[in-house]
């Protein structure tokens, strides 16, 4: 299964002379455009104690130039894997668009208060399940874990859900971004930018 990559205007290094979050925000804003289903979606790469890669999708709540940050429970794999290692790596599959962006860097958790302030931006059952859900951890059956969230549902009636002890935000701060764009012939462009040394250079499909 094969597909050619149609022909628009072609990413250079040029691009990048103001940095990486300028054309980040301009391909987010251009796959929300084209309504590509979760258009902030990323797979979130991490290793875990024997060094082995783990990658699953997140969804990307922060684009800034500080970097890209997800909220997730930090009891879970990912959030273990990253406590221990705190490197991460993060791609956005645009491929509605022939485009992805992959960024790379160390990972720290965000305030209390930007973690508060996302919290209660959620809908309410999303609040409900972080409380309901031991994520990562084994369940014996749907049943179960849909009778945590009742238990929830019942200990907070009527009150403010509050944020989990256990829960947060994670940021990557770029150290390497790289763009990919799909050409015909399968002569892709990548460029990539090295934050601490400011290069840019391009790379081979």
């Amino acid at each position: 299964m094969r597909v050619d990559y149609k022909e628009d205007a072609d990413l250079d290094v040029a691009n990048l002379r103001d940095g990486w979050l300028p054309v980040a925000q301009q391909w987010l804003a251009a796959a929300i455009e084209a309504r590509i289903p979760e258009p902030n979606a990323m797979v979130l790469a991490t290793v875990d104690a024997d060094g082995r890669p783990a990658s699953r999708t997140v969804l990307c709540k922060g684009l800034d130039a500080r970097g890209v940050v997800f909220y997730t429970n930090y009891d879970s794999d990912k959030g273990t894997h990253l406590r221990r290692t705190p490197y991460a790596s993060v791609t956005f599959p645009w491929i509605g668009i022939e485009r992805q962006l992959t960024i790379r860097g160390t990972v720290s958790t965000v305030s209390t208060e930007a973690t508060a302030a996302y919290f209660a931006s959620r809908p309410r059952g999303s609040q409900l399940g972080a409380w309901a859900s031991q994520q990562s951890r084994p369940v014996a059956s749907r049943e179960e874990l849909e009778q945590a969230l009742v238990k929830m549902t019942e200990r907070f009636d009527g009150q403010d859900v509050p944020v989990p002890p256990n829960w947060g935000g994670f940021r990557i701060e770029p150290e390497t971004v790289e763009f990919w764009q799909g050409r015909t012939s399968r002569l892709h462009n990548r460029i990539r930018l090295t934050i601490p040394t400011q290069q840019v250079e391009r790379l081979q499909p």
